[in-house]
């Protein structure tokens, strides 16, 4: 498989943990995001995937290949994971230096090796968006499919996948679709003035109040 990869100075790709919840893991979901900020739907994401794994890894990559890095920091986005995490076991938090699921998969192959199931968690419009990505050369994305399962959460719809797909890409059943619950909705009841604590974890709360102000939007 060669796929577009980015090398840290090293040379190597890896997983940076920021926080640990298990020393050793025979499956793992990856659960990327941008987290600007995490939403109650991602977190119900990540414990949905945790029924098919000993350990969901929260991923923020250093750089996004969709979209600028605006809003919070970097570092106060990982101090939000890290809350996250901490009050739930089997939550790891990691850094990645690649932005392509495709390259961060990659990073945790290197991590982990082969002897570990490695799946990812997503929502509809994150799988829709790498299945249609450009990645340089046809193939890629059916070669990454092929190598790590998807697991897709539906959001304003369930995410069909191809016909070829369907044994490598299931559905992430959980209670609720969450349509009504995305960061942009946090962040524009925040600007507005509206009540939003409901739609982010307790324990990111106060952070989100202090991090997200009106006058940042």
């Amino acid at each position: 498989m060669i796929w577009p990869r980015r090398c840290n100075t090293t040379g190597v790709l890896a997983l940076e943990f920021i926080a640990r919840s298990v020393h050793t893991s025979r499956s793992v979901v990856l659960f990327p995001g941008t987290w600007n900020p995490p939403t109650i739907a991602h977190l119900e994401i990540a414990r949905a995937a945790l029924r098919h794994a000993e350990e969901v890894i929260w991923i923020l990559p250093r750089a996004f290949p969709h979209k600028a890095f605006e809003g919070a920091t970097f570092e106060a986005r990982l101090r939000m994971l890290e809350r996250i995490t901490r009050a739930q076991e089997h939550f790891s938090v990691a850094v990645s230096d690649a932005g392509l699921y495709a390259e961060i998969a990659i990073e945790a192959r290197e991590q982990f090796g082969e002897a570990t199931d490695i799946a990812l968690a997503m929502g509809r419009d994150a799988a829709e968006r790498i299945a249609g990505w450009d990645y340089g050369r046809p193939g890629v994305f059916d070669e990454f499919v092929r190598a790590f399962r998807l697991m897709v959460a539906a959001r304003s719809g369930e995410y069909v996948p191809a016909r070829h797909h369907a044994d490598r890409i299931s559905a992430l059943r959980m209670r609720s679709n969450w349509d009504e619950v995305s960061s942009s909705e946090v962040r524009r009841r925040i600007a507005a003035g509206e009540e939003w604590r409901h739609l982010v974890p307790f324990e990111i709360s106060d952070v989100v109040a202090e991090l997200y102000s009106a006058e940042l939007y």
